[in-house]
């Protein structure tokens, strides 16, 4: 579906986790999305929820919206749904849990097929999760973007296959950082633009500071974190003048234990107190001291848009982040004794903290969730760029269609000129008009003749010559309207190239039939712009899902579906057809199946591979070459 007049998309964003959980996916997922809104997109956010009263109203809505699914997406506006219960499977992070959804894949099926999506931006979309489940089910563009910087080991390494088979299905990749795309491109290779998160700049900013200084931390990274600060802090000499202030989203968490010696410095607050916002628009230094298992990342950006200083642990991520100390101090994971001098640092030399602040919010500005959109907008662009649109004469030729008769076509099939099938020209072309056939393309493997002389000898039925070209490691491109032969063994595009050279129109049969040899879901977006009709159903494909895999990708691209019965016996015509206006040449061809109909009848495969066995088999060569 377009995008509407005003040039808007319809997106929705997909998080597996759920949303009342303080994740940072989730606060990227809401920033970004909400920014996206304020530029004019319609929104809709895609997660799991631990409320039955937020699932149950979310499904109601998604069944009111049956007549009209439009009507859950308003431009300028952000919608959550929620799709299903999750179940806790642990959290190496502080008040996160990891979310198995449950009873999600109807709900988010029901929601992608019948809304009218431009994207589909999933979030961490590992299995099993509900960001998996949507990139399974979705029509529409895909964008995945990946956030954390550690494995996940059942990913890549338990259910790595299959997590490539989703993956497959992304037509654009983001990572937050390049640790995390350096992580992730090690297991699933493939283009990642770097795209790290914003800040709400409204919220969080600088504020007024008194004379003593403050430290911050916010329990957000896993607890022993917590503890290294602390320690760290009875590690501080006396006679400095400082406080610090630890802040947990969690205000039902047991605190951690103080002891005398700091209790008169250290406070413990939470949202009911004071926001994380107000904290670090007070505090002079924010301490971050993961040791990799649950780092905070957007608290560390937080603090830099509110002037706070980093003091950070040196991991990868962190490092990244502060520019390699550029913007905060750094000590080694776990090392208590650095922490403590780089806080006494901070602390007691005014002008070295001063400096620190200075870049910090230098950096601001380049913060803004705005500028996050402005760059996903731009990504959206150029996929959505990529979408077919009919040809500017194409109004023109449709009226002359529109006064054509309606004939049954058929693009797929093969004669006894092909290796791999024993059928003589006359007997395909009087089965192709005993079945109705009005138009049949005759696509040999590598080879033209058959199409030629199944040209010459037609009466009454009109045959596109056509050749199954198959290319050096991308599978088979087959050529329509063509004359002379093409040679095999090129590259898809120089193949595609060749085709197009002769006037002819490229067409990618069976395209994710993983059975037999296809183009990948990277080699097909290599020239997704070049090809001209792709084929959504192939009657000998044995996985349905293949098929349906070719349709939703046809669909999303807006690319010309083509179909055939691949048939390499007599019997196995008709057992696809396409209803279109009768046409002449390539052109018109093309426009009329635009507007085409596909019309299945279902076949035994097992029995129509038998027969091509048997006819090609059991049949000595030399007669096959003597019926040519």
């Amino acid at each position: 579906m377009a995008a509407d007049a005003e040039g808007s998309f319809r997106v929705a964003q997909v998080t597996p986790y759920p949303w009342e959980g303080r994740r940072e996916v989730n606060q990227y997922v809401g920033g970004l999305s909400q920014a996206l809104a304020d530029r004019g997109h319609a929104v809709v956010v895609v997660a799991p929820s631990g409320s039955r009263a937020i699932v149950r109203e979310s499904r109601r809505l998604i069944r009111a919206a049956a007549a009209d699914p439009s009507a859950l997406l308003a431009p300028g506006a952000v919608r959550v749904l929620a799709m299903g219960q999750s179940l806790p499977m642990g959290a190496a992070r502080r008040g996160g849990t990891v979310a198995l959804p449950i009873d999600v894949a109807r709900t988010i099926e029901k929601l992608l097929v019948n809304t009218p999506l431009d994207f589909v931006h999933v979030h961490e979309p590992f299995v099993p999760s509900a960001s998996a489940t949507a990139l399974r089910h979705s029509r529409a563009l895909n964008v995945g973007s990946f956030h954390s910087p550690t494995e996940r080991v059942l990913s890549t390494q338990v259910v790595r296959r299959m997590t490539e088979l989703f993956f497959g299905r992304l037509d654009g990749r983001t990572a937050t950082f390049e640790v995390t795309r350096s992580l992730v491109a090690r297991f699933f290779p493939g283009p990642y633009e770097i795209l790290p998160p914003g800040v709400d700049l409204d919220r969080f900013r600088p504020g007024d500071r008194g004379g003593q200084i403050e430290f911050a931390f916010a329990a957000e990274e896993e607890r022993g974190a917590l503890r290294l600060f602390l320690r760290a802090l009875r590690r501080l000499s006396p006679d400095l003048d400082w406080r610090a202030t630890i802040w947990t989203p969690d205000s039902e968490e047991l605190a951690p234990r103080i002891g005398r010696a700091l209790s008169e410095r250290v406070r413990i607050v939470g949202p009911e107190h004071e926001s994380l916002a107000e904290l670090l628009g007070r505090a002079d230094v924010l301490c971050a001291a993961s040791t990799g298992v649950a780092p905070s990342v957007q608290t560390v950006l937080k603090a830099i848009a509110a002037g706070a200083v980093p003091v950070a642990a040196r991991i990868p991520v962190y490092e990244e982040i502060l520019d390699d100390g550029e913007e905060g101090l750094l000590f080694e994971p776990g090392d208590v004794a650095t922490l403590a001098g780089q806080l006494t640092r901070l602390a007691s030399e005014p002008q070295l903290r001063e400096a620190f602040r200075e870049r910090c919010l230098a950096r601001r500005p380049s913060l803004d969730w705005k500028l996050v959109a402005e760059r996903v907008e731009a990504i959206y662009g150029r996929l959505a760029a990529r979408r077919h649109s009919p040809p500017a004469a194409a109004a023109g030729i449709r009226r002359r269609l529109a006064r054509r008769d309606f004939i049954f076509c058929d693009l797929h099939m093969h004669t006894d000129h092909s290796p791999d099938c024993a059928t003589p020209v006359d007997v395909l072309l009087d089965t192709a008009k005993r079945r109705g056939l009005g138009a049949i393309a005759i696509t040999d493997h590598n080879e033209i003749s058959g199409a030629h002389e199944a040209r010459d000898r037609a009466n009454g039925i009109k045959v596109i010559v056509a050749e199954e070209v198959k290319t050096a490691h991308e599978g088979e491109v087959i050529g329509l309207f063509i004359e002379d032969k093409i040679p095999r063994g090129m590259s898809m595009r120089e193949t595609i190239d060749a085709i197009h050279s002769q006037g002819g129109l490229a067409y990618v049969p069976h395209p994710f039939d993983r059975l037999h040899s296809v183009p990948d879901y990277e080699h097909l977006l290599k020239v997704i712009e070049d090809i001209d009709v792709l084929e959504v159903f192939n009657a000998r494909v044995a996985v349905p899902s293949f098929n349906e895999e070719a349709a939703r990708f046809a669909a999303k691209y807006r690319m010309v579906a083509g179909a055939g019965s691949d048939s390499h016996v007599p019997q196995g015509l008709g057992s696809v057809k396409i209803k279109m206006r009768d046409f002449q040449g390539a052109e018109e061809f093309l426009e009329s199946l635009r507007e085409a109909d596909i019309l299945s009848k279902r076949k035994s495969l097992i029995y129509l591979q038998s027969l091509k066995f048997l006819t090609t088999k059991t049949r000595p060569r030399s007669a096959s070459r003597a019926r040519r």
